[in-house]
Order: C-alpha cells, then sequence, then structure tokens
C-alpha cells in the first residue's frame, strides 16, 4: 500500500527495516576494528554471568557467543546454580571488575527471585558496563554525555540512522517504561529533538496518543497488542517486543500484517529489532575494550 512517509514528507511503499542485514554489516564492521586491536596485542573480552536454568536466557546467552565469536571478541560464562546468594554474585562481579583480561560484564537477566537485579547492576564498575544498566551509565545519558547505552535502545535509533530517519520535531510515542526499553529510549529521542510521550499500564484514552503519533516504538510485552486503528497513516512503528501467541510461534506487540498495510516503516519480529540488541552488545564490548585501552596509556 502506498503511504504517506512523515519522515521525508512523499508518498513511497511501505518499507520493513531489515534489522538481521543491519546487524550483519554491523558485525562486519565490528571485527574489522576487532582486527586492528588484536595486531596491537588486545583482544576483546566478555563475560556473561547466567544464575539459575531459565530456558530463554539459555538461548539468549547462545546468540550472544555466536556474536562474539563472529566479530573476534572472546567469550567467557559464568553458569551458577539457582541457589547462589546474592553475597556470591557481587562477589563474582567485583572479582570480574578487578580481572584485567575482561573488557565487558554482562549479567543475564532475569535473575532467580531472591535476588536484586539492581543491586547487582550497582556493583558493575561503569567501564565494564557493556549493557549500560549501571546508574553511571544512565545518568551520564540523561545529561548527554558518552556513555554506554542500553543494546535495544541504541539498536533502534541505529535502525534510525540507517534508513535516514529524522526524529527532529516528531512526535515520538513510547509504550513501555522499562529501565531496560522504554526509560532509556526517553532519552535516545529526546537527544534527535523528538518530541517524546511515554505510555504505560495507567495511561488513559492510549489510542489518543498512537494515532497521533509520527513514530511509534512498542516495547511492552503484549502480542499483537498494537492494531492498525491505533496508528496514522504514515507513521513509522518499531516493534521491539518478543513474544509467543498461543500456537508458540514467535511474535512482536504489533499486528504487523495489518499496521504494514498503513505505514512508511515497519520493523518485523523475528528479524527486527532483535539482531541489532546482540549487534549493540559487540558494539559496547569494543567501545568498552578501547577506552580501557586509552585509560591506561593516560596512566
Amino acid at each position: 500500500m502506498v503511504s504517506e512517509n512523515p519522515i521525508k514528507g512523499e508518498l513511497k511503499m511501505a518499507t520493513i527495516i531489515d534489522g538481521k542485514s543491519l546487524a550483519k554489516k554491523t558485525r562486519e564492521n565490528l571485527k574489522i576494528e576487532c582486527d586492528k586491536l588484536k595486531l596491537e596485542g588486545i583482544t576483546p573480552k566478555l563475560a556473561v554471568i547466567m544464575v539459575g536454568d531459565n530456558p530463554a536466557s539459555k538461548v539468549y546467552v547462545r546468540n550472544k557467543s555466536r556474536a562474539c565469536s563472529d566479530v573476534g571478541i572472546e567469550y567467557k560464562e559464568y553458569l551458577l546454580p539457582e541457589e547462589t546468594t546474592q553475597e556470591e554474585l557481587i562477589n563474582l562481579i567485583k572479582n570480574l571488575n578487578q580481572d584485567k583480561e575482561i573488557n565487558g560484564i554482562l549479567l543475564q537477566s532475569p535473575l532467580p527471585r531472591h535476588l536484586d537485579i539492581n543491586e547487582a547492576f550497582k556493583a558493575i564498575t561503569y567501564m565494564k558496563d557493556v549493557d549500560g544498566f549501571t546508574p553511571s551509565s544512565v545518568g551520564k545519558l540523561c545529561i548527554g554525555e558518552d556513555t554506554f547505552i542500553s543494546c535495544t535502545p541504541y539498536g533502534v535509533m541505529k535502525m534510525f540512522e540507517e534508513y535516514n530517519i529524522d526524529l527532529t520535531g516528531k512526535d515520538v510515542v513510547i509504550l513501555g517504561r522499562s529501565n531496560i526499553v522504554g526509560k532509556p529510549l526517553i532519552q535516545c529521542c529526546l537527544q534527535k529533538n523528538a518530541t517524546v510521550t511515554v505510555c504505560h499500564s495507567k495511561t488513559k484514552n492510549l489510542e489518543e496518543h498512537t494515532k497521533r503519533a509520527d513514530i511509534v516504538i512498542s516495547a511492552i510485552g503484549q502480542s499483537n497488542f498494537v492494531k492498525a486503528d491505533m496508528i496514522k497513516d504514515g507513521a513509522v512503528v518499531i516493534d521491539v517486543g518478543i513474544n509467543r501467541d498461543e500456537n508458540g510461534k514467535l511474535t512482536g506487540d504489533v499486528d504487523f500484517e495489518g499496521v504494514e498495510k498503513k505505514v512508511s516503516y515497519i520493523t518485523p519480529v523475528p528479524g527486527g529489532v532483535g539482531p541489532m540488541t546482540i549487534a549493540m552488545l559487540m558494539n559496547n564490548v569494543i567501545k568498552a575494550t578501547k577506552e580501557q585501552q586509552k585509560e591506561k596509556s593516560m596512566l
């Protein structure tokens, strides 16, 4: 269907934002950077901590391991039993903070209920915070300083950049206010001069917000929640959701078949934001490695 593109002000067919292809290109560029570091005798290394036996976490960790292999980043897993205590987890993080061979630390969520993930994030030193979850990273993002950006929001912003989607002056509506996606996205979009509205479970008249939005980013974790009648013609729709429907099929938050017919740009699930999340993790590991080397050279 032909729809008006609010970003460029022209008529065009709906464009599927190919996160898988962009992630591949990103990894290829990062491999070049990684190879250059290795020529200097520096091998980036990521430590991943997983507590318990969550099946979804196992899949995510395996995908991260493969991405590290593609880029040339060394990868080390710390698989801790379900009964791991908060003290044991914090002690491991502190040891990894001190390990000069480790450039990035990733704590895989969710954690078992008896563990406080926020306290664990606080224990990660800023220079190794490749997930962008520590208070230092979040604070720097809020005041516009260079920092490690949470990987999913970072991936979304890279998609906008790749497809020349200018956020300046645009009405952006974000569905979801999580610390991992929604809140960092607010700051990322503000830095690109967008007007940002955040909707959540307590928002009244949700559709009034989404219908006027130039860009809708959904990260609420509800299968096919966003319908075509909630979106204006020519809008851009970014689907961050990863869900399973009643048949076990992987779906996003957006009713893709219905919404695609009236928008200018849309991300699919799978193959949209997901691959970019892992690519941005690789980017942050390379960034952390470079910054740590720079710091060493100044000592």
